[in-house]
This record gives C-alpha cells, structure tokens and sequence, in this order.
C-alpha cells in the first residue's frame, strides 16, 4: 500500500498545526470522488495513512484538503483571524501502489507553501 502523510506547520506560531483536520478525496475522471481519510493531526502536526492505489491510477487523482480556517479560528478571535481561505487543496497523482507520498506543508490564515519531499518522513 502506498502512505499520505503530511507534516502541518503553524507558519504563524512557529509550531506545529496540532489537531488540524486533513482530509483525503480520491477523484477519478468521470468526475466521481471517494472519501478516503479524514483525521486530525497529532500533537507534532503530523498525518500518516495507508491509501490503497488502483492498477488505473493513471486516471485517478487525490485531494489533500487541510481545513485551515477552522484550525485558526479555535486559535484566535473571530476580528484576528478573518480570512477567505476556508481550505488547502493540494491535488496529487499517485502512481507507484507502494511509494511513499510526503507532502509538508506551512499554514497562515492568509497563505500556505507546500511541497513534496518524495517519501515519508
């Protein structure tokens, strides 16, 4: 099985985005979409699941989508943290059923970097 994990950073408070919500959404081409995770990072703003890929992954792509609005609205009051960023979707194509998918990423109520580092970490 190939592995989703993220590493979620509060570019904010300089820590960790601990408890944040991550969810996974797989989307195949005729536009169907399949829930496939939804988790809360731990403590250390970390996620790691197990994502089984279809022999068509070719035609599929996944959604990591990190809830970053909720996540900051529970850290401040409702005039500090206004912002239009509901989400982060980051959309990916998986094609190696046992690869390893690591995709930090640094949150702010008004941005976010992200990138991909090739393996689980």
């Amino acid at each position: 099985m190939a592995t989703i994990s993220s590493h979620v950073l509060d570019s904010v408070a300089g820590d960790h985005a601990a408890g944040i919500r991550v969810e996974c959404i797989k989307r195949l081409a005729t536009g169907e979409q399949t829930h496939v995770f939804d988790v809360v990072a731990s403590e250390q703003g970390r996620i790691s699941e197990e994502v089984e890929i279809s022999p068509s992954a070719k035609d599929e792509q996944y959604e990591l989508v990190f809830h970053s609005k909720s996540y900051f609205d529970k850290k401040s009051s409702a005039a500090e943290s206004a912002q239009i960023l509901e989400c982060v979707v980051i959309r990916l194509t998986l094609v190696d059923p046992d690869g390893g998918y690591h995709v930090p990423i640094m949150l702010a109520p008004h941005s976010y970097s992200v990138w991909w580092s090739g393996f689980e970490s």
